[in-house]
Parts: C-alpha cells; structure tokens; sequence
C-alpha cells in the first residue's frame, strides 16, 4: 500500500503533478473529416469533458479529442492546464462544422480567455494547431465517426 502512495507523495511535495505528461489509455475512435482519418478520444462524460487535453505536451497530427455535449448550445472553451496550441473546430448535431477557433494558445496567465463556438453545437473537435488550415478544412465540412480502435499511445 506504502509503495502506490510513494508517487503520489513526490507529485505532491514536487509540485510535479501537473508537468507530468499524461498518456491516455482510452479507446479511440476513426473520425473522418474533409477526406482524413484522425484516431480520436471522446469526451462524452462531465469530468472527461473538463478534463480534455490538460497536461499533455503533444498532439499528433492523426489525434484528437472530440467533445461531445448531450445538448445543442452554444460552447465555450478555453485552455486553462492545456500545454499545446489546438484548433477547436465547433459542429451542430448534424455534424456539420458551423465555426472554428484556430492556433488558440495555451493560457499563460489567469483568467484565461475564452473561444466561444458562436452558434449552438453539440460536438467539438480539438486537434494540433494548425491542423485545419493544412489540411483546407472549411465551414460546412461535415465528419463521420466510426467505433473503438484501440488506446491512444
């Protein structure tokens, strides 16, 4: 029991816990978008979508996070904890790309500003910044989702 509070106990006194990088072992997803596949997690639960990308100090181009919200509202994000610049592309229910906030920096310094979504959606997508421009994502692009392919490593 001493030895799965040892880590814990260094994170604590260090004051390494939120520089540590964090892998996540969550089954992805194929999402395809403007003729690419990306392997994304969902964030579909209160806690996974507060937590997003925290923490993480890199992105491939081929990952992402997709958002998805139990309601159509207007979203707003911003990139408290998040240590990489993302492209935030916002989608209604019918999985159409409605607006985007593009090469959002990480937050240096409290309050964090905020990208709001400007038109009610119900999903998110967050890839590397610069991700949409590369690849000529526009508005109105529309993505598919197909099930789990494995952990994101």
């Amino acid at each position: 029991m001493k030895r799965h509070l040892f880590p814990w106990i260094v994170c604590l006194f260090a004051g390494a816990c939120s520089a540590a990088p964090i892998r996540s072992q969550a089954a992805t997803h194929a999402l395809t978008l403007h003729g690419h596949v990306f392997r994304v997690e969902l964030a579909t639960t209160n806690a996974q979508r507060e937590r997003g990308l925290m923490y993480r100090t890199s992105l491939p181009a081929d990952q992402g996070m997709l958002f998805v919200f139990p309601y159509d509202a207007p979203q707003a994000f911003w990139m408290k904890n998040t240590l990489i610049p993302l492209d935030m592309l916002f989608f209604d229910k019918q999985h159409k790309l409605v607006s985007m906030q593009l090469d959002v920096p990480p937050c240096k310094a409290d309050p964090c500003p905020v990208y709001p979504s400007g038109k009610p959606v119900v999903y998110v997508l967050e890839l590397s910044a610069g991700t949409a421009a590369r690849l000529g994502i526009t508005i109105g692009d529309t993505f598919s989702l197909k099930g789990r392919i494995g952990p994101v490593r």
